[in-house]
């Protein structure tokens, strides 16, 4: 079973101000017509110390952004630069968001505090800065789910209703409007990065990677890792250790974040920023979530692709404060990292115990292969066959020798399948949005949580960042 967050103290530390004079601008907060909580996450709050907080005290921190004590005296909007869609844009920054807060948990882990819709920037260009309480309600379920299956996410942890009416060319408008915090261990984000190399500010490059350094410890590189007693290789090993984590886990919750652009991947291998995510109705490698998405870049196959590319605009990055050969060296782990956590992923969902890296490979050829041919929603299909239960022909053949993990069987053979398909997600929508309705939207999110908690913590390697 998977272990609840454990109450902590409130802890502020807010580090990121040593750094803030290059790295943010200092904005305040939309003033709100309304400040209606919709959600708030009971399993996190008490984990960074704010579940003794009342609903109006939550409302008036995460609603009206009153700075929490002892924290940032005013919201930070972080200043980055990106590629999108593989074209570079300097024109870029927190639009509809901030930092607000910084805090530690009870094992000393640095966590932030960051929201979306919160109201204009210096970033946000021809943006109004707000977020619909639709996207507010996709962020819950896409954050619920990617947790239960085991993937490193931010966490959503507060959602307000605001009151204003919102015009969206790409859903029925005017539409509700909400802001939303969400809990995550750092935002420091590959394009931080990049804008600190087209400014050439190595001082400040070095600023910053020695803070990610000391706040989100990893592992150090291999022994014969060349380069490896430098700060700059040492971050981007770990970087790579992370993402191609995190590109396993999506692959194996068969999920698509929808767009992977530079500045929506984050240094500590954390998913976030969810726009247009799906989840796959079958097992597609074309499969793409982002209508806008013509040429199907960020397709869930191409996905482990979209990462290490992504990596390797950190390495240029980098370049600033080390040679190309150690950098080199770490970008080329990023493919047997994968497929090693692929492996370790595919058997803990499988509800088997792992057989060795070649037959693990087979495992999973297999059961992508029965996937295809049946056309399974993926949800089903583990279902169907944990524990190695309901196989035949090649499946079957490739199961033969595993052993069942230790389960939960009785929650096992009577659940059903926790997808999280789009029409499942408007029907949850539509109930709010026409009869404000809550009730669905809650009990999907029990149902998530039971998934995960049948589950258990997913395996992780060694050294691994915790996950918040």
């Amino acid at each position: 079973m998977r272990e609840e967050p454990q109450p902590a103290r409130y802890r502020a530390d807010p580090r990121i101000a040593e750094l803030a004079d290059w790295l943010a601008v200092p904005v305040a907060a939309a003033d709100f017509p309304q400040t209606d909580l919709r959600f708030r996450n009971t399993r996190w709050d008490k984990s960074i110390g704010l579940g003794e907080l009342s609903d109006d005290q939550w409302r008036e921190h995460f609603g009206r952004f009153v700075p929490l004590a002892d924290n940032l005296p005013q919201p930070l909007a972080l200043k980055y630069h990106g590629h999108q869609f593989r074209v570079y844009n300097p024109e870029l920054g927190d639009g509809r968001g901030f930092l607000l807060a910084q805090l530690r948990t009870n094992d000393d882990r640095l966590l932030d505090l960051g929201t979306k819709g919160s109201g204009t920037t210096p970033f946000s260009r021809a943006g109004d800065g707000r977020l619909t309480l639709k996207g507010a309600v996709r962020e819950i379920l896409a954050t619920e789910m990617l947790e239960a299956q085991g993937v490193n996410t931010s966490k959503t942890l507060s959602v307000i209703e605001t009151g204003e009416h919102l015009q969206r060319g790409d859903e029925p408008s005017p539409t509700r409007s909400a802001v939303l915090v969400r809990l995550s261990h750092g935002h420091i984000r590959i394009g931080t990065f990049q804008r600190l190399a087209v400014l050439e500010q190595p001082g400040n490059m070095t600023a910053l990677v020695d803070y990610c350094l000391h706040h989100y410890p990893g592992p150090m590189p291999p022994a014969d890792a060349p380069g490896r007693d430098l700060p700059a290789v040492q971050l981007l090993h770990q970087v790579v250790e992370r993402l191609a984590d995190l590109a396993a886990s999506w692959m194996v919750a068969g999920f698509v974040h929808g767009v992977l652009n530079t500045d929506n991947m984050n240094i500590t291998g954390e998913s976030f920023d969810y726009g247009p995510w799906r989840w796959l109705p079958r097992w597609d490698a074309g499969f793409t979530a982002a209508y806008f998405d013509h040429q199907g870049l960020y397709a869930f196959g191409r996905q482990p692709e979209a990462l290490h590319w992504n990596c390797g605009q950190l390495a240029v990055a980098l370049r600033n404060l080390a040679d190309a050969p150690p950098l080199i060296a770490a970008l080329e782990r990023f493919g047997p990292l994968y497929m090693a956590a692929v492996a370790r992923r595919w058997t803990w969902r499988m509800g088997v115990i792992s057989n060795g890296p070649e037959r693990d490979a087979a495992l999973v050829a297999a059961s992508e292969r029965a996937m295809r041919e049946t056309g399974l929603e993926p949800e089903a299909f583990w279902l169907r066959h944990r524990g190695g239960r309901n196989t035949e022909g090649a499946l079957a053949e490739a199961l033969a020798g595993y052993d069942p993990a230790p389960q939960d069987d009785a929650f096992w053979r009577g659940a059903a399948p926790e997808a999280l398909l789009i029409d499942e997600v408007e029907s949850l929508w539509s109930a709010i949005d026409e009869r404000n309705d809550w009730q669905p939207l809650f009990a999907k999110v029990a149902s998530i949580r039971r998934l995960g908690q049948a589950l258990g913590p997913p395996p992780q390697p060694a050294g691994h960042l915790p996950q918040a």
